[in-house]
This record gives C-alpha cells, structure tokens and sequence, in this order.
C-alpha cells in the first residue's frame, strides 16, 4: 500500500512540475493591459480540443415513431383553431340610423322627418333636376353599368367627355376617372409610389389614404397634423440624415381639408417647401373641391397657388359633386402612367355612364351658380357663431371649412370614452330634437391619432331655420348628457 502511494505521489509531482514548466516557457506567457498572464496556449488548446470533440458528437434525435390512432385523435381534440375574425365588441353592434329617403338636408328615419348633418352634399346638388334629368338620359343611352375595365372595352364616350371636362374646369392637362371614391387613393398613391421610396404624410389622413400608403410598401414618415413646422424639420432630417436620399423619390402627402379634423392645408407653405427640399406633393380635394376658391376650384385656387406646383391632385366625386366614382388630375405624362399601372383602373369595371354624365352636370351647375359657394360659406359662418358657447364642446375645424369638427374639452382620457360620451350627444340629437349627427368613429385598422369629435357637414341646402335649430339643439343636449360627467 505505501509502494502504490509513493508512486502515486511521484506521478502527481511529475505532472505538477510539467504544468509548471509549461506555463513558465517564455512561449506561453502573454501580458494583457500590463497584466502578465501565463499559460494562454496551453488553455486555448485545451478549449481547441473540446470544440472539436463537441462539434464532433451528433446530435440527440428522439426515436421516430409513429404516433398511434389513439394519440392522433388527442391531439385533434386539443387543437384549437385561430378565429377567423376578431371577437366582436359591444362597439361593434352598434348599428346606425337607416335613412328612408334620400341623404339631403332633409332625410328620414324611423318615418320622422330629420335635419340631416351627416351627408357631404355641400351645394345641395343630391336630387337637383338638372342631375336627375342627367342621369335619366344617360340611363336610357347606355344602360345601368360599363360591365368591364377601362382598358377592356369598358370605355365609353362620356367618360373621355368627364376627364376632359374635370380637367378643362380645373385647370389640368388631362384627367383620369375611378369607379369608386375611396379606391382614388388606394390606386394612385401605389401606382407612384414604390418601395424603398420615402413619403412624408400628415398624421391625421383619412384611413383612404393610410390604405394607399401600406400598399405601396414604402417608407412611410408622419409629422404632427398640419404643423409646418413639423414637416420642415422631417423634410430637413430626411433630406440630409441619408446620403442615398438625394437618389430615392419623395413625396409629401396631405388633404386639402381634413376629414379627422376640418381644418385647411397651408398648400402655399407646403408648395415651399417642397420646392426648398426637392419633394413632390400628392394633394386630396375631397372635401375642397365646389367648397374653396372663389369658383370652387379647390385648395389651390384658396391659396392662389398655380395647380402645376401640384404634381398629383385627387378627389370623390361624391362629396360637393353630389356623384360618386373619383378622379386624378395632372400632367399628361401622371395621368397616362395610371392608365397602364393603376390596379382601381386596370383591373375595376369602369365608372357607370350616367354618373359620369351627372359629374358634367354638377361642374357645370357649379360654373353657372356661384351663389352657391357664398351661400355654402354663410352656413358655415352662421353656424359656427351658434355652436362657439356650447357646454363642454370647442370647433378645432378652420372657419372657412365645410366640415364643422366638436371636440370635448375635458377628454374623459381615452379616445373610446370620449367616442361613448360624444355618441350619447348625437343619439339625443336624433331622439329628442331630430338633429342627425355622426361622430368621427374609425375602423379598427384606422391609424389616425386626432382626438375624436362630433363632425357636422354643412351644405349650401340648409335653411336658416335649420341651422339655428342645431345650435339651439346642442346647447340642450350637451347640458343634459354632460351634466353627470
């Protein structure tokens, strides 16, 4: 027993005199930040060697086996699928007024005769006779639909005869027509712009355009809601922060007057700066077109702004032009692009005829009544005066805007509450004094921010009565359903 622990003794002693000569070689000794360190070969290659006796090894693999019936139909029972749709919310069942007669000044609902606030019908032009004898004739020429595309034999002539006359009132080289309002952006805005493009837009776009922006999948920027301020400094950081950004398309994105809000574009401060930076600016007169200028023409004749400092100007014709369908207008060269590269153009059955026929008709009613715009801005004028001193509620739309935007002015603090209380206002307009109202309720894919309102459409039809009888009306409903909050 003491021969084998001698022995054992030595060997130790011979391994610890190696491992001590090993680390004291001049070879194996390293100084790092002035420390001296001694051994690192010996240590690197014994990590070396684990490496490769890891990387070596394979790796476990469970045993195949194939899973009995018995566990196949456990695993069946357990298996959950993911729902189609979301869950569906109280919110979600809301179900809105259904009007019984045409969405005039006057419609409606549940058989009562209602003041109607809710219809973008700015001139009163829904139901004019010379629409209504428009239409019938065109029904009679050409039926009720195209029943194709544009480009698949589905042109006819009275569409070439509205892109002219759009563009000959506005302006424009050439014009080019949408068979439905909102598709106008879903379809120009992808058609322009592409990936790895950057597009400077204003926070508070209708969800139209915010649907347009995905799809163009390109490099999307917000700054704050008609701040000019906001929009220089990304412009400036955009503009300089990237060297490949001189190289890349860039676009500004905005609304004439904005659905979210109601307030009006500087489009001369915008067209600046776009000029200062090197942008193109891509403008939607939805809501201006037939409102602002002396002759309706829009945002650019507001601002005394040349249409051609505009690259691309788009619009519904269902709003002051009391039709439906959109339209773009431009240079030849925007306009024809669209025709081969617009997917709502290519590949959607073109506009019906007769609503094509009743867009001539309304720009030239608009053209033959200027009255119409003045009476459209003492409406406004005589209700915004009416609406200044009503309980919990401030206007945030601009003075000359055909929209009328309520805000509260104590949030409840979050935009859901603040939707019931304002939704509990328009449902005792309708109930106890026939003002019909809506809120500025957004989908659930809605991106936009803005604090929600009360938005009121004003239109050249209201009467005076009418008028006086809404502000009268929002004073009562607002002190009976804001008394408890």
């Amino acid at each position: 027993m003491d021969t084998m622990f001698s022995a054992f003794e030595t060997m130790v002693k011979s391994v610890s005199d190696w491992v001590t000569l090993a680390f004291d070689r001049p070879s194996a000794r390293a100084i790092v930040f002035g420390v001296p360190i001694k051994g690192h070969l010996l240590v690197e290659g014994l990590l070396f060697v684990v490496i490769l006796f890891l990387l070596s090894q394979k790796s476990y693999k469970p045993p195949k086996r194939p899973l009995t019936k018995k566990e196949v139909d456990e695993l069946c029972d357990e298996w959950v699928p993911e729902p189609l749709i979301p869950s569906i919310t109280e919110e979600m069942k809301y179900e809105p007024p259904v009007l019984e007669s045409a969405a005039g000044p006057h419609t409606v609902i549940n058989g009562k005769d209602v003041v109607n606030f809710t219809s973008a019908d700015y001139l009163g032009l829904l139901g004019h006779d010379k629409l209504q004898d428009s239409c019938t004739k065109a029904l009679e020429k050409y039926g009720v639909g195209s029943c194709g595309p544009r480009g698949f034999y589905g042109t006819i002539d009275v569409h070439l005869d509205c892109e002219a006359r759009i563009a000959k009132f506005l302006g424009t080289t050439d014009s080019i027509l949408y068979s439905y309002g909102l598709s106008t952006m879903f379809s120009t805005i992808p058609a322009f712009c592409k990936k790895g493009d950057v597009v400077v837009v204003d926070e508070g776009v209708h969800w139209g355009i915010q649907n347009g922006l995905h799809l163009s999948r390109s490099t999307i920027i917000y700054f704050k809601h008609n701040d000019m301020e906001s929009l220089q400094s990304i412009l400036e950081n955009v503009t300089h922060a990237n060297k490949r950004t001189k190289k890349l398309r860039r676009y500004i994105v905005v609304e004439a007057v904005y659905q979210n809000s109601g307030q009006i574009a500087p489009l001369d401060e915008i067209v600046r700066l776009r000029e200062k930076y090197r942008f193109r600016v891509i403008l939607d007169e939805s809501n201006s077109i037939g409102v602002l200028g002396s002759s309706g023409r829009g945002l650019t004749e507001h601002c005394k702004v040349p249409i051609e400092n505009v690259d691309i100007v788009t619009a519904a014709m269902g709003h002051a032009l009391a039709t439906e369908g959109g339209f773009c207008t431009g240079s030849a060269r925007v306009i024809d692009h669209q025709r081969l590269s617009s997917s709502g153009y290519v590949f959607s059955a073109s506009l019906p005829p007769y609503l094509a026929s009743a867009a001539i008709t309304a720009i030239d009613v608009l053209e033959g009544n200027p009255n119409l715009i003045t009476k459209l801005k003492e409406n406004i004028a005589t209700l915004r005066k009416g609406l200044l001193d009503v309980q919990g509620l401030e206007i945030v739309s601009d003075p000359e805007s055909p929209i009328v935007f309520l805000t509260l002015k104590k949030s409840t603090g979050s935009i859901k509450g603040d939707l019931q209380v304002l939704q509990d206002i328009g449902d005792y307009l309708l109930k106890e004094h026939s003002i019909f109202v809506a809120t500025s309720k957004r989908s659930t894919v809605d991106k936009c921010k803005l604090p929600a309102g009360i938005r009121l459409y004003v239109s050249a039809a209201h009467t005076k009565t009418d008028l006086e009888k809404a502000c009268e009306s929002f004073k009562k409903a607002t002190a009976v359903v804001l008394a408890d909050q």
